[in-house]
């Protein structure tokens, strides 16, 4: 059993996307993210309260706010593919400035 980091009030939380392995024991989504995600958080309450989205479709994971001490140990956990942070990125300028 992995060990559970506690929240770190001097290391600050970001947005990490979580890529996991489908549910394997017929589970929704949403209830295995919150077991992996609680397991590194603390409890279901702090899992839900950093929850932030649910993927299933093209992917299968989660976002969620994070400390780094705690994408360290969710890093660990079975079933867990990758643990990014996420960034938002602008494909063209506003306004349409050309060249």
């Amino acid at each position: 059993m992995a060990e559970t980091v506690p929240p770190s009030s001097s290391a600050p939380a970001d947005v990490y996307i979580v890529y996991t392995e489908q549910p394997s024991d017929g589970a929704d989504h949403e209830s295995s993210h919150l077991r992996t995600l609680s397991s590194v958080v603390g409890s279901e309450e702090a899992a839900k309260e950093s929850l932030i989205y649910v993927y299933k479709s093209a992917a299968t994971g989660f976002s969620a706010k994070l400390t780094p001490e705690q994408v360290s140990q969710l890093e660990k956990q079975p079933g867990v593919l990758q643990v990014v942070v996420s960034k938002t990125v602008q494909l063209h300028p506003v306004g349409g400035g050309g060249a």
